[in-house]
Formats: structure tokens, C-alpha cells, sequence
């Protein structure tokens, strides 16, 4: 019998009594952000990792530290959240579509190859649902383009391609501390990467253009702001730096990410095992030497044979916890169709794409529109195995009467 695991343990509890002690005192008001860094940087493998405020603030970051101007194109998935596209629109870029594979419903290396112009000076894949995107491939592409790659991994922790962990194989990756993801602080996020040139434009970036900080430092000393001749501001930044009390839940939470990430992987395969006794069910598909570390499990259904909401309706029904659908795809949003782009619509140079309409619309990534109605999600943050067997057990019946 699985043991029930708590997402939030003592230690994320000590590390914010302990910042609490501090009084917030800025002399202490790195202490968190510093160990954090230095321990996701070392979990992952990197040489480098900057805390954001969130999981969206740090594609923003990102995509400015790749060089990435105004009216250039960056191309992303449209099966997945608008944060990812958000992060080239902060930037006053365009997003260009690039379908997904149908199996792993991750985005497609050949899709990204026939959106490459002149124009392009990014990739940002998305590792969705806990699989890692096809980053081998995906950086052979960059390469011969002269083409930055940054990860969205906001769903995949320690998910990993031939025992690379997803985010390492590229110039850049993003994660998110969100509260649905598998480590949390009910909001944050991280950027790692090996390139310091990029690291520290990141932090600069994040941190109000601050000349005193960079790669490996997130806070001018208290010696320097003294000094009335200091000058602060090298550039143009943001203020996006981690709170302390955020820093101090995922601290703790970095020292039991193993447990955290093995639950959803267990809870998704003890659902799987009764998936796939079914045709019209179609779980997303692993390559061969690829982990799943399973943010959720997703299926794609039939739904010429089981209608979705009736599936969804039977599982309720049953008991079952719920279903999430996919996303809406980003381009067909009200925001993508009408442009109504907080005016970085004037960015948007002629002539558009050939693969993307100058207006966004129906047709841009066929596969994508095919999967996104079919798509169901079932939850795998169990953190009380029994709740997770019970579920499991009601799948199973709803999946025999249904059938």
C-alpha cells in the first residue's frame, strides 16, 4: 500500500519561519532567493537559475535575454496556455504557430522547420503535460538557422530524454511554481541555463536593469546603493524577482521533488493500465529513451464514438473527480482573432507569414484543431494514494459502461 505524502512539508515550513524572523529586512533580502537558485541549479544540472515571479515573467525575460527585437517572429505551440505566446507578444513580437505531432501532442520539429523565415530568431517548445518536447531535434533546426531555444517546462519537472533532464538540452528553459505544477509556492518560477551571457541578461532583466547584479548574484549590496554616485540602471528591466517567502516554500519543496514527481507518475500509470484497454482511448504517445513525469495524464478520445461531455458526465456521475479539457488554441482566443493586442498589433510587419494568415483563424495548425476538442486530462496530484485508487476503480467502471 502507497503511503499518503504531504505536498507541503516541515521543511518548506522551517525555511519560511525563517525568513519571518528576518523582519523582511533588506539586508536579508536575498538569503532564500540565493539557496533556492543554487539548489534547483544543482538538482537540474546547470550552471545557472534565476527566480521570477512567475512562470509568464520568465518567458518574458527569456525571450529578451535570446535578443529577441520588435516585429521579429518566435515561433510556439498553439496547444497549450497563452502564456507561452504572451511572452513573445511582451516583447512586441509575433507568434508563429507551429502544429504539434498527433501522438505526443507536443509541437512539431517538422512544423517548425516550414515557419522558419528570416524573420525568426526563436523556438520555445513546450514539454506539455509532464513529456518533454522533442529538444534533440528542435536544437538541430536552431542550429542551422542560427536560432535560440527556450523551454517552456511550467508541466515538466525531471522529466527526461535519454536521462537528460527536460531543460538542459537547450539554451534556455522556463518552469512554473504555479499551484497546479509539481513543485509549488502558489506562484513562481525559475530560469536555468548554462550560457552566462544569457544569464545575465535574464537577471538584469528581472531585476530593474540593476548593474550590481548578474548571473549568480540577485541583489546590490546595501554598500553600494549608500554611495551617492552609484548609478543603478544599465538597462531597461522589470521587477520580477522571487519573494522570499516563495523562495522558501520551494527550497523545501526541492527536498522531496523526487516523491512529489514519482506520485503523479505512479497515479497516471495506475490510470493508463486502464486506458488502454480501450481503442477510443488514446494516451499520449512516449518515444522510445523519453520519461513522462506526468503534470497530467492526457487522452485523447474518440469522440465520433463517446461524445466528450457525456464521457465527462458518466466519470461525475460515478463519482470521479472531473475532467479538464485542452486549452482553447491560443490563435482562436478572442485576443489572437480580433488583435486586440494592447496595440502591439503595429509590430505585426508585412508581408505576414506565409503559414500564418495575417489574420489568425481556423486552418493555421490543422492536427492541433483536430486534437483540442478530443483532449481529456485527468488529475494525477494525489497525494493520498487511496484517493487515487478509488478514482482509478471509478474510471474502470465508467470506461465499461461507456464501451
Amino acid at each position: 500500500m502507497k503511503s499518503l505524502i504531504k505536498r507541503i512539508g516541515e521543511s518548506e515550513k522551517k525555511y519560511v519561519s525563517e525568513v519571518l524572523d528576518t523582519d523582511f529586512r533588506s539586508s536579508k533580502g536575498s538569503m532564500m532567493m540565493t539557496r533556492v537558485e543554487q539548489k534547483f541549479a544543482e538538482l537540474f544540472g546547470a550552471r545557472y537559475a534565476i527566480s521570477h515571479v512567475n512562470g509568464t515573467a520568465t518567458l518574458h525575460s527569456a525571450i529578451a535575454a535570446a535578443g529577441v527585437e520588435a516585429g521579429d517572429e518566435v515561433i510556439v505551440p498553439p496547444l497549450t496556455m497563452s502564456s507561452t505566446a504572451f511572452g513573445v507578444l511582451q516583447n512586441n513580437a509575433v507568434p508563429i504557430f507551429a502544429d504539434v505531432d498527433e501522438r505526443t501532442f507536443n509541437i512539431s520539429p517538422d512544423a517548425i522547420r516550414n515557419c522558419v523565415t528570416d524573420r525568426t530568431r526563436a523556438i520555445i517548445p513546450v514539454s506539455l503535460y509532464g513529456l518533454p518536447c522533442d529538444a534533440v531535434e528542435i536544437n538541430k533546426i536552431a542550429k542551422e538557422y542560427h536560432l535560440a531555444v527556450i523551454e517552456d517546462n511550467a508541466e515538466c519537472f525531471m522529466g527526461k530524454i535519454d536521462g537528460n533532464i527536460a531543460g538542459t538540452l537547450s539554451d534556455m528553459a522556463s518552469f512554473s511554481f504555479q499551484s497546479s505544477k509539481h513543485l509549488t509556492s502558489g506562484e513562481g518560477g525559475m530560469i536555468i541555463t548554462n550560457n552566462e551571457e544569457y544569464a545575465n541578461k535574464v537577471r538584469r532583466f528581472s531585476s530593474l536593469g540593476y548593474a550590481g547584479v548578474g548571473a549568480m548574484k540577485g541583489k546590490i549590496t546595501k554598500k553600494d546603493i549608500q554611495n551617492p554616485d552609484y548609478e543603478r540602471h544599465c538597462s531597461m528591466g522589470w521587477n520580477y524577482r522571487m519573494p522570499e517567502i516563495c523562495s522558501a516554500v520551494i527550497l523545501g519543496q526541492l527536498e522531496h521533488c523526487e516523491e512529489l514527481v514519482q506520485r503523479r507518475i505512479e497515479v497516471a500509470n495506475m490510470f493508463r493500465t486502464e486506458i488502454e484497454k480501450y481503442s477510443w482511448l488514446i494516451p499520449q504517445y512516449i518515444p522510445d529513451g523519453f520519461e513522462n513525469s506526468y503534470w497530467t495524464l492526457a487522452v485523447q478520445l474518440d469522440t465520433k464514438k463517446i461524445g466528450w461531455n457525456r464521457f465527462r458526465d458518466k466519470f461525475i456521475e460515478n463519482g470521479g473527480d472531473g475532467i479538464y479539457s485542452a486549452w482553447q488554441l491560443t490563435y482562436l482566443e478572442p485576443m489572437f482573432r480580433d488583435m486586440a493586442l494592447q496595440g502591439r498589433e503595429v509590430f505585426f510587419k508585412e508581408p505576414f507569414n506565409i503559414y500564418n494568415p495575417k489574420r489568425y483563424e481556423k486552418g493555421i495548425c490543422p492536427i492541433a484543431e483536430k486534437l483540442q476538442p478530443r483532449m481529456l486530462q485527468f488529475k494525477t496530484n494525489y497525494w493520498d494514494f487511496t484517493d487515487a485508487e478509488k478514482q482509478a476503480e471509478i474510471l474502470k467502471k465508467t470506461l465499461k459502461e461507456l464501451d
